[in-house]
């Protein structure tokens, strides 16, 4: 299947005047606030499976978001039409939303002016992965495929994605903020299932399940995932797994790697510390937070060598940018510190009703979406000592890999999570290995148990593309760093 173009990405020039336009606009309102958001993102997912292109589609998404605070409501509107009647249209439906949800609303908003922001920002990176052509990129995952045998014995299919997009944000404000942004992604990954004569199928990916390794950057990332390379190990482990016994039930010492911890930090830490869950203002997608706000300082959400930050400015980080949708410029923020909560992921409207600094975490997946809190590169700082050192003083422990599935609560605190594959460890290094592996546990008696994290020569960023959030959905793209750490008497099983 060829790729498709659905259509064609503005010019930033033109952009640029039609925001112009959008804030004459907004100043003759007179609101409180107003702000023109331009975004497109042109897109392409390429997917090879058993030696042959199975989908490649390609696809632009742009127009301009317009989000108004006027008589203590706030209004939106949005079009796709890069014309000055569409986008004055948008202004105006904007304000008029704005002024008829304040008439509805039981409480003003609460807003906090801030500095007009001005700068730039665009991905390093050496090769535009939207410049590369189709037939290279079929035939690079092509070869890693191959590298997976399929067809061959119980290798039954074997598949690789790839994902490469292109992001421009251009966002100017009525306090003078005018702020661009480029952003470049390149994410591949490795799948091989392995069907057994019983009918029974088994699954391994790398570099991590879902969308393996995605993350900011160019095409040269491609390169660095070492697909072929990796290939042989990942069908052998496959093929192990069909003649593997399920994971026994009982309570023991786990190790984590780092991307199943990337989504156990997600899940258990990410979601409970964005401020309008806790606030009750976000309730409709995944629930609430048990992290509310008269625990802050004050709750211990794990043991003393836990500590957890949200940092927008990781390089390569699929949540790191120089400004977020508001215009606060990115940093770095502490959420749990020695153990202990320490902070949210904000906005300027729910900083300013707690009476905190904003966080820099607004965010919208396109023009045609409001600005949400949503998480960043949410991490957890490493420790000391290596993976090796951690697996030599973890005998009768289990090591964990890649996530299977994953479910928690509406407030995050009960969860389970299903892993690929899990090893017995003995005598420091792998050993027995077991299919279908589960733990379970809730949120602060979880990270308690944590005893052990390795050191920065272990930690890595993951990235998720698919963190979903809000009503109508927007689906965001956010990082994870992590080193593999160890927990102690943890109920596993197998599913």
């Amino acid at each position: 299947m060829l790729a498709r173009v659905l259509s064609e990405a503005l010019p930033l020039a033109l952009a640029r005047s039609l925001t112009e336009e959008a804030l004459s606009e907004l100043g003759r309102a007179r609101v409180t606030y107003g702000d023109v958001r331009f975004s497109d993102e042109e897109r392409e997912l390429v997917r090879v499976r058993n030696g042959r292109l199975e989908a490649a589609t390609r696809r632009v998404v742009s127009g301009f978001g317009v989000r108004v605070l006027a008589d203590g409501g706030w209004g939106f509107a949005c079009t796709p039409t890069p014309a000055p009647e569409s986008v004055i249209g948008a202004v105006r439906r904007a304000v008029e939303v704005a002024r008829a949800s304040a008439k509805a609303s039981l409480a003003r908003a609460t807003w906090r002016d801030g500095p007009a922001r001005k700068g730039r920002y665009e991905t390093p990176n050496a090769t535009d992965p939207l410049a590369v052509p189709l037939d290279r990129k079929v035939s690079d995952l092509l070869a890693a495929v191959q590298a997976l045998g399929p067809g061959e014995g119980r290798i039954r299919v074997a598949e690789a994605r790839g994902d490469f997009a292109r992001r421009r944000v251009l966002l100017r404000s009525t306090e003078g903020t005018d702020v661009e942004q480029s952003f470049f992604y390149t994410g591949a990954m490795l799948v091989a299932w392995a069907i057994g004569e019983d009918g029974s199928a088994q699954r391994r990916s790398f570099p991590a399940s879902s969308e393996g390794d995605l993350g900011q950057g160019g095409y040269e990332r491609l390169a660095g995932m070492r697909l072929v390379e990796e290939a042989p190990r990942i069908r052998q482990e496959a093929l192990d797994l069909l003649d593997a016994p399920p994971m026994p039930e009982g309570k023991r010492d786990i190790i984590l790697e780092t991307s199943q911890l990337a989504l156990q930090i997600h899940e258990s830490c990410g979601h409970p510390v964005e401020l309008d869950r806790a606030l009750g203002t976000e309730m409709s997608l995944a629930g609430g937070s048990f992290l509310l706000p008269d625990m802050l300082g004050k709750f211990r959400y794990g043991s003393p060598i836990v500590s957890l930050v949200a940092d927008a400015t990781n390089p390569g980080g699929l949540g790191t940018f120089a400004f977020d949708d508001e215009g606060v410029p990115a940093g770095k923020v502490t959420l749990v510190r020695d153990g202990i909560f320490s902070g949210y992921l904000s906005s300027r409207e729910t900083a300013a009703a707690l009476g905190l600094e904003p966080s820099g975490a607004m965010r919208a997946e396109a023009h045609n979406r409001i600005p949400l809190i949503r998480m960043v590169n949410v991490n957890l700082e490493p420790g000391e000592g290596t993976l090796d050192a951690l697996l030599a003083d973890s005998d009768g422990g289990i090591l964990l890999e890649t996530n299977k599935s994953w479910s928690i609560d509406d407030l995050r605190l009960h969860f389970q999570f299903g892993c690929e594959v899990a090893w017995e460890i003995r005598g420091g290094r792998k050993a027995q290995i077991y299919r279908d592996p589960i733990y379970s546990g809730t949120t602060p008696a979880f990270w308690a148990s944590c005893d052990a994290i390795t050191g920065p020569e272990e930690w890595r960023l993951w990235g998720l593309g698919n963190c979903g959030k809000g009503e109508p959905m927007q689906v965001m793209r956010v990082g994870h760093g992590a080193s593999p750490s160890r927990f102690r008497g943890v109920e596993v099983g197998h599913g």
